[in-house]
């Protein structure tokens, strides 16, 4: 298994992860899942201390994220969602801080990982539930289950079961397909240049295959770097994007459950 591990566990300059991952205490993707959030809040307590008027640098680029995040709250939930931001806003940086880490030589993105996924999606899922039962009330809010009209309430209910059971499956295995779709495809282009620079180098194939061998391993290193990483980092974004909007969605629906405004938001994001 530890061949299969990231190589930084392996690395004497971490000494901390390598025990921890030698010794069976955490497995590396709580390991990496940790860092992200150590850096996280980090950032949390470093830009607040000496705000500017005008911003500059780090301040500015969390104020614009920010700002991003209010105004997608503001077009998905409306203004009654603006006292959701600390929920969104850290699912958001956590899960693209996350992708973004598998991009570093050496560690894997925790969000290629099912159970850091699971993690996230739960969260979302209890989070959005009890955001309606404070809502609505209980009754109120499972009434919402049973559909317009009671003679449909025996078909309406186990669809409305399945639906919510497929959100948390459904938010999971989106994140966790792209991310270790994406890590396979930088590992294979990875193994590939090497094997093809150590063929050319062991001069099986002499000249000619020095020759070919270099050139290969050059273009593979371009494209990775010219196409393979911004193509990453867009997807980075990108999952990170659709985790966040479809958690708004669910939540506009929680609080939309008595009129029966869940679906018709979903629907419309969907669309």
């Amino acid at each position: 298994m530890q061949a299969l591990e990231p190589p930084i566990f392996h690395t004497p300059c971490w000494p901390l992860f390598r025990w921890l991952f030698e010794n069976g205490c955490v497995p590396h993707h709580v390991a990496f899942a940790w860092l992200v959030m150590l850096a996280l809040i980090g950032l949390a307590f470093v830009v607040p201390r000496r705000p500017a008027l005008v911003p500059r640098g780090v301040q500015n680029m969390m104020e614009a994220v920010l700002e991003f995040i209010l105004s997608l709250i503001d077009d998905v939930i409306g203004p009654e969602g603006r006292r959701f931001l600390p929920l969104i806003a850290t699912l958001g940086l956590f899960i693209f801080a996350s992708n973004l880490l598998g991009l570093v030589p050496g560690f894997t993105a925790p969000t290629d990982n099912l159970n850091t996924n699971l993690a996230c999606a739960l969260v979302v899922f209890c989070s959005y539930h009890w955001i309606g039962i404070r809502k609505h009330g209980l009754a109120a809010y499972l009434k919402h289950f049973a559909g317009p009209m009671p003679a449909i309430a025996p078909l309406m209910i186990p669809i409305e079961l399945i639906s919510h059971l497929a959100r948390p499956l459904s938010l999971t295995m989106r994140l966790f397909g792209n991310m270790l779709g994406g890590h396979i495809l930088l590992s294979s282009f990875f193994f590939m240049t090497v094997g093809l620079s150590t063929w050319g180098l062991s001069g099986a194939a002499g000249l000619l295959g020095l020759l070919v061998a270099t050139f290969g391993s050059v273009a593979a290193v371009l494209f990775t770097v010219g196409f393979l990483f911004p193509l990453k980092i867009l997807v980075a974004f990108l999952q990170a994007f659709i985790f966040v909007m479809l958690s708004m969605v669910y939540v506009a629906g929680a609080l939309e459950a008595a009129h029966d405004g869940g679906h018709g938001a979903e629907a419309a994001t969907h669309h």
